[in-house]
């Protein structure tokens, strides 16, 4: 009976460590790149957007890999850009890309691993093929 006791509280230790392994907090990394992947697709959609200022045409192009050190003075660059504070969704973008710069640069500066440098790279990016449907 007492060695059932053991077995049954081992699987109960089990797995309550696989279920807080599932719902861990998100880490520094994971962070920063769902909110690049946000920020990319959100200005993706500005400039498709028949309903926006003609000043977006203008705006920097907004193309992020974190893994890209350039990604830094990008943001920084987006972020001061002078004009569209008028346009509600050009304001809400930059307040996003303020926000990765910050945990980039503040929380997650040791967690973060830059694999180059090439900043042409986030000018013009090389997209992986559309596979047809």
């Amino acid at each position: 009976k007492l060695s059932t006791m053991k077995m049954l509280l081992s699987l109960i230790a089990l797995l309550s460590a696989a279920l807080l392994a599932n719902t861990a907090p998100p880490t520094c990394y994971s962070r920063v790149l769902s909110l690049s992947k946000e920020i990319t697709e959100s200005f993706k959609e500005l400039q498709t957007s028949k309903a926006v200022d003609s000043c977006v045409e203008m705006l920097p192009r907004l193309y992020l890999d974190i893994h890209n050190y350039c990604v830094l003075a990008k943001l920084r660059d987006f972020v001061a850009y002078p004009r569209c504070e008028t346009v509600l969704e050009v304001s809400e973008l930059k307040e996003k890309a303020r926000s990765l710069y910050t945990i980039m640069i503040s929380y997650c500066r040791r967690d973060l691993v830059f694999l180059t440098d090439d900043c042409s790279a986030l000018e013009n990016p090389v997209l992986p093929p559309i596979e047809p449907s």
